[in-house]
């Protein structure tokens, strides 16, 4: 099985405490034997040298010492990574991105054993490469730096590392967030990740044979990465308090995750949110229905687990019937599963009841369930008792106002429910303007992840570009969660992103802007008065 200590100043360090990781489809199977070997592992009454091939690895649990060690070797790193050239921490990313694209299947197969069905964890990894492309280095890299020379002066204005980035990576999508870690190192700061207790195994194999081989590859100190497994309340009490912490990326629900950035602002540091998202998708009347109804299904990725898929659509009623009816049947189609399966599309989800609840609240509220609605087993059969999986549920919610009188609508869900918001007669207003109406209903959700349209009229594409102000990420006729070089794959506004939230490059986040003169034969006195004021009468 695979074996991490803590990782710090370059070091693994021996481990005493161990979070062992069992296949997801051995917890599919038997989930109370799993957990009992689980258990009995981490407890020593079962014997490392006993562990079944079901257990696939084993995390040292880091003690506060650990913690705190990390942070003394990312400030001592971090004065030394700052200074070196950024083409250097330029070609750390691209040899990163080489390595993503050698170990690409090792990398999904282990995203895999974590219980991330196959579809997703290529999905993800597709995300990993987008975010390290060339022409994404490329555009970042131009971001860092701009210079003009005159005769007397050269004059930067540049980014400048902010010094230890700490990120705590969310439970669900644990490698491909932490990945985000890169870009905080090209930046020039020192990093220390932790691995959730939950899920860290993807964490730690990750960043030790991708990351720090990238690092070690151009010559980077080391203490500039630190992973460490540990509990989350204390270690990011740990981080709030000490003075060697510039940052915090912070991972979670809006209202845990705006209210740790009030704590984060309090103690000094940047707070960096990725929390929330309840993403609306457009699908105008003259769209292409079916591109439209399989961009609405992503809604089901993950069991709809993933803060960027589509939570919920607005549909122009013209076409509303017709749409539903191929989402519906699309929805049918996609099933739970084994990780491994090659079809499987669906996750477990814990919180059924809530499901539950938030369906009943729509249906009681006028809301028509046209799709779904079930528990689900492995196998794809009801089951209303044990079930670990839910249908993928589509709802049809009649009207524009007060539709977010609906939880289902105004707020993130969680689960596979995509409610279809189709406008009513007249609620264009006396001009009958039902796009102005759809867009003041996308640009005032409190969320602002991605958005996007279907439609082939450039008149309804401009108005809806110009309209919807907030957000990371708009798109237009493509897929909602697809991953595209440049643009960013994160960040975004209101819930999403707390204060100052926007789209998330982290490179840019986690520096600061600096202007810079170099004078040559300049007298102090002229370039105070003299270089603004020339031509100026007395």
């Amino acid at each position: 099985m695979l074996s991490y200590g803590s990782y710090t100043d370059g070091q693994e360090q021996p481990g005493t405490r161990w979070v062992y990781t069992v296949r997801a489809s051995a917890m599919l199977r038997d989930f109370m034997g799993a957990l009992r070997l689980k258990r009995g592992l981490e407890r020593g009454v079962i014997a490392v040298q006993d562990a079944p091939a079901e257990v696939i690895g084993r995390c040292a649990v880091a003690d506060p010492h650990e913690v705190e060690a990390a942070l003394r070797g990312a400030a001592r790193a971090a004065a030394q990574w700052s200074v070196v050239p950024l083409a250097t921490r330029m070609r750390f990313v691209e040899v990163f991105h080489a390595l993503v694209r050698e170990k690409h299947d090792e990398i999904v197969d282990l995203m895999i054993a974590e219980g991330h069905p196959r579809s997703l964890a290529r999905w993800e990894t597709s995300g990993v490469l987008a975010n390290t492309a060339p022409e994404t280095v490329e555009f970042l890299a131009a971001q860092m730096e701009h210079r003009v020379v005159t005769a007397e002066r050269e004059l930067t204005v540049r980014r400048v590392a902010d010094g230890v980035v700490c990120l705590n990576p969310p439970a669900n999508a644990t490698v491909a967030n932490a990945l985000l870690g890169v870009w905080a190192l090209a930046a020039g700061n020192a990093l220390v990740v932790r691995a959730p207790r939950s899920a860290p195994l993807g964490v730690m194999h990750i960043l030790r044979e991708l990351i720090a081989p990238a690092l070690k590859a151009v010559g980077a100190p080391a203490g500039v990465l630190s992973v460490l497994c540990s509990d989350a309340p204390s270690t990011l009490a740990a981080w709030l308090q000490s003075p060697l912490v510039d940052d915090v990326m912070y991972f979670g629900g809006s209202r845990q995750g705006i209210e740790f950035g009030a704590r984060c602002v309090a103690a000094g540091k940047k707070p960096i949110l990725e929390l929330a998202g309840n993403d609306i998708c457009v699908v105008w009347h003259d769209a292409d229905l079916d591109l439209a109804a399989d961009a609405l299904v992503e809604a089901f990725y993950g069991s709809g687990q993933i803060c960027m898929v589509p939570n919920c659509a607005v549909v122009h009623p013209d076409v509303a019937d017709e749409l539903i009816a191929k989402v519906v049947e699309r929805a049918a189609r996609i099933r739970p599963g084994y990780p491994e399966e090659p079809d499987a599309l669906l996750s477990p989800v814990l919180r059924t009841d809530l499901f539950r609840s938030v369906l009943e609240q729509a249906l009681e509220c006028g809301a028509e369930l046209v799709g779904g609605g079930r528990r689900l087993d492995v196998e794809g059969r009801p089951d209303e008792v044990g079930g670990l999986f839910l249908e993928p549920t589509v709802v049809r919610v009649d009207g524009l106002k007060g539709a977010r009188d609906l939880e289902a609508v105004r707020h993130e869900t969680f689960f596979p429910l995509l409610p279809i918001v189709v406008p009513a007669p007249g609620e264009g207003g006396d001009a009958g303007d039902l796009l102005q109406a759809v867009v003041e209903f996308v640009d005032t959700n409190e969320y602002g992840l991605r958005n996007s349209l279907w439609s082939g009229d450039r008149r309804v594409i401009d108005r809806f570009l110009a309209g919807v102000r907030g957000g990371g990420l708009l798109k237009v006729n493509d897929s909602h969660i697809g991953f595209l070089p440049v643009l960013p794959t994160h960040g975004g506004t209101g819930l999403t992103g707390g204060p100052g939230g926007e789209a998330n490059y982290p490179l840019l986040r986690t520096s600061h802007l600096q202007g810079v003169s170099v004078a040559r034969g300049v007298r102090p006195a002229d370039a105070v008065f003299g270089d603004l004021t020339k031509g100026a009468s007395a």
